[in-house]
């Protein structure tokens, strides 16, 4: 009588320790995915202060190229519009600005002069140097949503996840086989 009272506390402490672990593994794991999207979050906000003083730059070269200038701005305006909204909402939108941010880059190789341009070099390099950044953090956060996801869905832990409604991430991904494609610019 007593072996069985001593098992089956040793498997009371085992199932408290286990659940405990797991739970704290998965707010871990959230925060983590969290602190991921807040670093994207910080990248995206500084592209769209970077793109207004780009445009501008071009503008004194290329006044007659007002359309591509005109989308960069409504782009960059969707994107900033799409921030409190899903992630899937948000990734579209941006994936649409990074589009249109190529078409200006391709605006600029009719132009020597505003290639050769200091301030329009360093807001390209600042802005190159964001987007690489913005694809880094994508990685990041997404390489984060995998592990939460997968440690909700696995057993045992996904028995803790769905009692404690731990809800899987989303992916930063691009939407679909258009998105992955260059940009045509033609003149």
């Amino acid at each position: 009588m007593l072996i069985a009272l001593i098992v089956l506390c040793v498997l009371v402490v085992i199932a408290v320790i286990f659940l405990w672990s797991t739970y704290n593994r998965l707010i871990l794991l959230r925060n983590r995915m969290k602190e991921a999207w807040s670093d994207i979050d910080v990248l995206l906000k500084r592209r769209y202060d970077l793109i207004p003083n780009l445009v501008e730059v071009v503008k004194g070269y290329a006044a007659h190229e007002k359309s591509t200038l005109e989308a960069v701005i409504k782009a960059r305006n969707m994107a900033m519009s799409a921030s409190n909204k899903t992630i899937e909402e948000q990734a579209k939108s941006e994936n649409f600005l990074s589009g249109t941010l190529k078409s200006l880059f391709a605006l600029s190789e009719n132009y020597p002069d505003l290639k050769a341009n200091v301030n329009f070099l360093e807001l390209q390099r600042e802005l190159v140097d964001t987007e690489n950044k913005i694809q880094s953090s994508r990685r990041f956060y997404n390489t984060n949503v995998l592990a939460l996801n997968t440690k909700i869905e696995m057993f045992p832990s996904n028995i803790i996840a769905n009692f404690f409604n731990f809800e899987k991430g989303q992916f930063f991904n691009l939407e679909n086989e258009e998105e992955r494609k260059a940009v045509k610019v033609s003149f």
